[in-house]
């Protein structure tokens, strides 16, 4: 077919003179701060299509920490569900090929790797990272249920006090043991300013099919996390893939997640008076999929792109109410959106120009992207991390296809749906 003509094509395209088999590795990085003493910061990545686990997780290793020169600070791993039920060896192996105990990684249903996104067999990524003067936190979270409510248990010590100013979370999380939205909803209160990227590992089909791992163990339950702080900057992006429709609304009457009024006026008969307005092209996606989004940060003179978390609507009432997957109050903005492939790639590739913009450039980058995105979405394989490349160049990227992805829009953390969260690693001016 033409997306396999496509898929073969870009693969040779993309492991070209550092093919070795199926495996291929990137190298980038080697930034000084000409005006201090400080080491270079520096990333690697190497993805390999192995069958087997050990010699897959071998050779990912050897090239990514070949490619780095080093020991890393940190290392990051995704492996297919083809690899996930080997998770207690490979901890160990991963530890003692790369030299260190600060593993993290999860099964994906998808794996991201060197300009790839491998969504069928076995595929195994690592990313390395190497940044002097950096403080690392590991620590498995877990969730409880108690008398007095869930409790999130797992926090070490050490952290009970403030966080240095610019530190930032990854999260691993198991999407059927591990409630992120709770997390996430904590952390925005009790920690303004955090920013969290990551996304809930994916490929297995019951509760303890997922995997996680973090230094020598491996993990079926909770969530595997990393504290950053020091001399390395992340910028975030977000592309929920959604565009606005129609004007904006404050909403009027409201409970919990249903959404009675709109400007006076029930949310359905709003909705309406929209989609009749709308070309045919677009009142096809309001009948297939319609969305909400809510402003984030109302203290704005206007709303745009980007400025709205993105829920979906998941009914409506002969009252003309409708019901979303979000709480929401009374006097919040919200306005209609809709999803389709066109929007999803326009807002990507947009959301990656302004960072091209950005100084100190890029050097390396995580994906975690949505297991509905990839070929289902875009009819090609590889999109988002295509995308990535022609903005960014060849950065080191790994990453993985989320069963829901964590990201901040306005300065606020949130798990999303159908989004590419990326996490771009900078170093500090």
């Amino acid at each position: 077919s033409p997306a396999g003509d496509y898929h073969n094509a870009r693969t040779r395209r993309n492991l070209g003179k550092t093919a070795r088999g199926n495996s291929a590795a990137w190298t980038f990085g080697k930034h000084r701060d000409m005006s201090t003493s400080a080491q270079p910061l520096a990333f690697a990545a190497a993805l390999s299509l192995q069958q087997d686990t050990t010699a897959a997780a071998a050779e990912a290793c050897s090239l990514a920490r070949k490619s780095l020169g080093s020991v890393p600070d940190l290392a990051v791993v995704f492996f297919s569900r083809e690899h996930a039920a080997q998770a207690d060896s490979l901890a160990h192996q991963l530890c003692d090929s790369l030299g260190t105990e600060n593993v993290v990684g999860c099964s994906g249903e998808s794996i991201v790797g060197v300009g790839q996104e491998v969504e069928e067999g076995a595929a195994f990524s690592v990313w390395l990272a190497k940044w002097p003067g950096v403080t690392t936190h590991l620590f498995h979270l877990n969730f409880e249920r108690t008398p007095e409510g869930g409790v999130i248990q797992g926090w070490p010590d050490d952290l009970s006090g403030e966080w240095p100013e610019g530190s930032f979370l990854m999260l691993l999380g198991e999407p059927y043991s591990f409630p992120a939205d709770a997390l996430l909803e904590r952390l925005n209160e009790d920690r303004t300013g955090v920013a969290v990227v990551g996304g809930m590992a994916s490929g297995g089909l019951t509760p303890g099919e997922n995997r996680l791992i973090l230094g020598r163990k491996s993990f079926s339950e909770g969530a595997a996390a990393v504290l950053v702080s020091g001399p390395v900057r992340l910028r975030t992006i977000v592309s929920q893939g959604c565009r606005p429709i129609g004007r904006h609304f404050i909403v009027t009457k409201a409970e919990r997640n249903t959404i009675h009024e709109l400007g006076g006026k029930p949310a359905l008969i709003q909705l309406k008076e929209i989609f009749d307005e709308l070309p045919n092209r677009e009142k096809l996606l309001v009948q297939r999929a319609p969305h909400l989004g809510r402003v984030v940060s109302e203290y704005q003179d206007k709303f745009e792109q980007g400025d709205f978390l993105v829920r979906n609507i998941i009914g409506s009432d002969p009252s003309g109410a409708i019901a979303v997957t979000d709480y929401i109050r009374v006097g919040q903005t919200v306005q209609f959106h809709i999803r389709d492939q066109e929007s999803a790639d326009a807002e990507l590739k947009q959301l990656l120009a302004a960072a091209k913009k950005q100084k100190p450039a890029a050097l390396g980058g995580l994906l975690f992207t949505c297991n509905g995105r990839g070929t289902r979405l875009f009819g090609q394989p590889h999109h988002d991390a295509a995308a990535i490349e022609r903005a960014l160049g060849k950065i080191p990227l790994a990453g993985f296809f989320a069963q829901g992805e964590l990201g901040p829009i306005g300065k606020q953390n949130f798990m999303h749906g159908f989004t590419a969260s990326i996490a771009l690693f900078e170093p500090v001016k």
